[in-house]
C-alpha cells in the first residue's frame, strides 16, 4: 500500500487500498471526444460518462447550499462520492469556492474527462496546499476510509442511480458534525426514517368515499373510516411509516432563494423553474400544510361524471 494524504492542511498520511488508483494530474491537457456541454457558464466534457443535462437543478440546490454553507462556517471541504463527469466538482470549486474538493468515481475510465474538466481550477494553490484531487475507489470503501483515519468533509454529495440507501451510513462516518450531506438519485426511490417519534406516521385512504387521515404509531390496529361507523373496513388502504412533517426549513430555502438572486439566476420576473422550484419549497415548509395533495384532473373527472350521470337521469 500507498501512503498517501488528501487533506487540505493536515498532512498526515493514510493508506488507502491499492486495486484503484488515486490521481494526481500535471500539467498537460487531454484531447476532447467532442462530447461537450455547458452548465452556468461552465463548459466541460462528458465523454462516455452518465449526465442528464435535466438534473442541472438538483446541482444549482447542492451548490446553493454549500455556498451558504462557506459563508457560515468560513470553510468547504467537499467529497463528491459518485463524480461521473466531475461537473458537481466543478461547480463545487468554482461557484461555492470549496478550499477542497475530493472528485471520486469508481469508474478510472473517467480519469481523463474528470482531470480535464477540474483543470480549469489551479489544483495548487500558491502554499502549496491542494484545491482537488481526483480518485477511483469504490464510495462506501473510500468514505470507509477517511472515517478511520478522522479526516472529515463539510459536505458529502452522493448523486448515485438506483436507490442511496447502501452509501448513507459511511456517508455519515465521513461527514462533520453539522455538515451537510446532499443525496439525490436517479430511477431510485426516496430512503426512508425510523424514528417514529419525530413526524412520522400512517396515511389511510378509502376507496369507498376517499376520505384520508393521518394516524400516528400508537393508532395503529385501531385505523378506522367515518364512512364504516368507526369499524375495521376493508376499503381502507393504509400506506407508512411516511414522513408527515414540514418537508423544508423554510428560513434555509429563503437563504438560497436570496442567493440565486443575488448570482443573477433568478429574479427580475424572469421566473426560472429554479426560481419556481425554490418558492415551492417555501410554501411546502408551512408546518400547518396537511399532507397529501389533491389531483385536480381526477377532481374534474368526477365532477364530469357526475353532472353527466344528473342528465341521463
Amino acid at each position: 500500500m500507498t501512503p498517501l494524504s488528501l487533506a487540505t492542511k493536515t498532512l498526515s498520511p493514510f493508506l488507502l487500498p491499492t486495486d484503484k488508483k488515486c490521481y494526481y494530474p500535471r500539467t498537460h491537457s487531454f484531447p476532447s471526444n467532442g462530447h461537450r456541454q455547458t452548465e452556468r457558464g461552465h463548459d466541460f466534457e462528458t465523454g462516455d460518462s452518465f449526465f442528464r443535462s435535466e438534473s442541472a437543478i438538483g446541482r444549482d440546490l447542492g451548490i446553493l447550499a454549500a455556498s451558504l454553507y462557506k459563508k457560515s462556517e468560513g470553510s468547504l471541504r467537499v467529497l463528491d462520492a459518485l463524480c461521473g463527469c466531475g461537473i458537481r466538482s466543478l461547480r463545487y470549486l468554482v461557484e461555492a469556492e470549496a478550499d477542497f474538493v475530493c472528485a471520486n468515481d469508481a469508474n478510472d475510465e473517467y480519469r481523463r474527462i474528470v482531470v480535464s474538466n477540474l483543470s480549469q481550477v489551479p489544483r495548487v494553490l500558491m502554499g502549496g496546499e491542494r484545491r482537488w484531487v481526483v480518485t477511483h475507489f469504490d464510495a462506501n470503501r473510500l468514505m470507509a476510509e477517511f472515517y478511520l483515519q478522522r479526516d472529515f468533509f463539510d459536505l458529502i454529495d452522493i448523486d448515485s442511480f438506483g436507490s442511496d440507501s447502501s452509501f448513507l451510513r459511511s456517508a455519515f462516518n465521513a461527514l462533520k458534525l453539522g455538515g451537510l450531506l446532499y443525496v439525490t438519485s436517479t430511477d431510485g426511490y426516496s430512503s426512508g426514517g425510523h424514528r417514529p417519534d419525530q413526524h412520522y406516521g400512517f396515511i389511510s385512504y378509502c376507496t369507498l368515499c376517499g376520505n384520508s387521515e393521518a394516524f400516528s404509531w400508537d393508532e395503529l390496529g385501531q385505523i378506522t373510516c367515518p364512512c364504516n361507523n368507526q369499524k375495521v373496513s376493508g376499503s381502507l388502504i393504509v400506506s407508512g411509516p411516511l414522513w408527515t412533517g414540514p418537508l423544508h426549513n423554510a428560513a434555509y430555502i429563503k437563504e438560497m432563494l436570496n442567493l440565486t438572486e443575488q448570482w443573477g439566476w433568478a429574479g427580475n420576473g424572469r421566473g426560472t423553474d429554479l426560481e419556481k422550484l425554490l418558492e415551492q419549497m417555501v410554501d411546502e415548509s408551512d408546518p400547518q400544510l396537511p399532507f397529501g395533495y389533491i389531483k385536480l384532473d381526477e377532481v374534474l373527472m368526477q365532477i364530469c361524471l357526475s353532472s353527466f350521470r344528473s342528465l341521463i337521469r
